[in-house]
């Protein structure tokens, strides 16, 4: 059994660029204590807290669609639903290992689980 570390995610949206394609597919990488703790050095983390969250997600997103480099211009130019997309994604992949979610079905009470949503699929 391999342990695995790169993690594929489809985004609700989509991020579009500066000559309007969109890039909604990609590959988000497990954290390292680097990439948690490192940010918290950077000015414009301590001056808003929040902003961990876009530069955590710039490091360990390595693919979205075809843009050549992620960082955090893209994911400051993120909708809001994908940039929440992605904080519950990086949260599941780095508590569980797992990019899956478990359900429950409420007619049958059986337990499973299920791939993260994806739009047009």
């Amino acid at each position: 059994m391999t342990f695995q570390t790169e993690f594929e995610f489809t985004l609700p949206k989509g991020y579009v660029d500066s000559e309007g394609n969109l890039h909604k597919k990609g590959i988000m990488r497990l954290a390292t204590a680097a990439d948690e703790i490192l940010p918290l050095k950077d000015p414009r983390v301590q001056a808003n807290p929040a902003y961990l969250t876009v530069i955590l997600l710039s490091r360990v997103i390595i693919k979205l669609g075809d843009l050549p480099v992620i960082d955090t211009r893209v994911i400051e130019n993120l909708f809001a639903s994908d940039l929440a997309y992605l904080q519950d994604f990086y949260g599941r992949i780095n508590d569980s290992g797992s990019a899956s979610i478990r359900a429950t079905c409420p007619k049958c009470g059986h337990n499973f689980e299920v791939e993260p949503y994806s739009q047009g699929e």
